[in-house]
């Protein structure tokens, strides 16, 4: 068994979990992901699979019909299942992030109504905060709720919406001036709303609109849509947690939910490359022997290896810490830079190991350089990730003078 990327101290029922998702990647989703890719098919039967397995309730409590399981425990699995097919692990990202935040921030109701749906798989979750107009400059946000009545009319146009059209329930960040006078700081002024949907594009109800899927370069597979608000009416018992100027907040503890996703991504496409690296290297002979005899070639696996290592062990604390309660903010945001940079590096090793025929759509190598890209960028850039850190670092090492 491969050494690299172990995880210490596991419980033997997160052991089983995980032994059965490294079993159905290896089974269902490697031998079919480079084909669905390239035909940028939705991978359904996959998807259908992983429900069976409770993958869809894994983080969601055993009341509502969840396992119950930890975030490390979910990471892990994102980790197995991105080494299989990056896109795959998207699909459950989003559904995860929208699950958390009706477990830390939702009404009692709510939480009745929509956490056994998703832990089911019945009910399959979205979130959407960027606009047209901004990435990550959260407090720029203009879509608008108005109240009208027991209802409120949402308007505006979000962007970069994962599982925007196969999803039936999106947490929508939008600004909400109700209650909150002018001068109030942007942050204290947004709600997150629970918008719920038919699956497909179009107008999926009265006032939402989803255009259609956004053509990528890669994470293929997975729906990535605008989204489209023209005098939505949403009741106010769908604003998230019953109180409006929460949203801001709400969003980013889910956000720290979904860097930790991100960095178990990029941990699980490093570790796919370098298998593919150093088999490749066995096999492709050069001057009368394997290449990976060549000292060049086994330098380059040297460092590729300890930089899966590297991102994995920090993935693996930032999970720990975010399960302890405590806050995580730098731990994730440490995680997801250096594993998403680590990620593009051991991709772009694996590809030149390959030589030429690293650029050939025969080889699972040219998928994944097209994939990792996207983790530079989800859930906040690396430029994003060195703020928070260095304004945490600040907090934490404060100059007393």
């Amino acid at each position: 068994m491969a050494r690299l990327a172990q995880t210490h101290g596991l419980t033997d029922v997160q052991q089983e979990i995980l032994a059965t998702v490294r079993d159905f990647v290896d089974k269902e989703i490697i031998p079919v992901a480079t084909e669905l890719e390239h035909r940028d098919e939705y991978p359904q039967q996959i998807v259908d699979g992983l429900k069976e397995l409770g993958v869809f309730g894994l983080m969601i409590p055993e009341e509502y019909g969840g396992l119950g399981e930890s975030l490390l425990t979910y990471a892990l699995c994102v980790e197995e299942i991105a080494r299989g097919w990056m896109s795959v692990s998207g699909i459950i990202n989003t559904h995860f992030i929208v699950a958390y935040m009706l477990k830390q921030h939702g009404t009692q109701e709510q939480k009745d109504y929509f956490l056994p749906r998703m832990a089911a798989g019945e009910t399959r979750g979205a979130f959407s905060m960027s606009e047209p107009g901004l990435g990550s400059d959260v407090s720029a946000i203009t879509s608008k709720a108005v109240k009208d009545g027991d209802e409120y009319v949402l308007n505006g146009q979000k962007m970069w919406l994962t599982n925007g059209g196969t999803s039936t329930l999106v947490a929508v960040l939008v600004r909400s001036d109700e209650g909150h006078p002018e001068g109030t700081a942007p942050h204290k002024s947004m709600t997150t709303f629970l918008v719920e949907k038919e699956p497909g594009f179009g107008e999926v109800r009265p006032g939402l609109t989803i255009p259609g899927k956004i053509e990528k370069m890669g994470y293929k597979g997975v729906d990535t849509t605008e989204l489209i608000m023209d005098g939505l009416r949403i009741p106010a018992n769908r604003v998230l947690g019953g109180e409006t100027g929460r949203g801001f907040y709400q969003m980013m503890d889910g956000v720290e939910v979904g860097r930790v996703n991100v960095a178990a991504r990029g941990c699980g496409v490093a570790q796919r490359a370098f298998e593919l690296g150093i088999q490749y290297a066995q096999q492709r002979h050069t001057f009368g022997k394997p290449i990976a005899q060549h000292q060049a070639i086994q330098f380059k696996l040297a460092e590729m290896a300890t930089k899966v290592e590297a991102a994995h062990a920090m993935m693996v604390n930032a999970a720990r810490k975010k399960d302890s309660g405590e806050r995580n903010d730098l731990e994730a945001g440490m995680a997801k830079y250096l594993a998403s940079e680590y990620c593009k590096e051991v991709v772009e090793d694996a590809f030149r190991i390959h030589g030429g025929y690293g650029f050939s759509k025969e080889y699972e190598i040219e998928r994944l350089y097209r994939e990792a890209p996207m983790l530079l960028i989800g859930e906040g850039t690396a430029e994003i990730q060195k703020m928070i850190i260095g304004r945490r670092l600040l907090e934490e090492y404060r100059f007393q003078g």
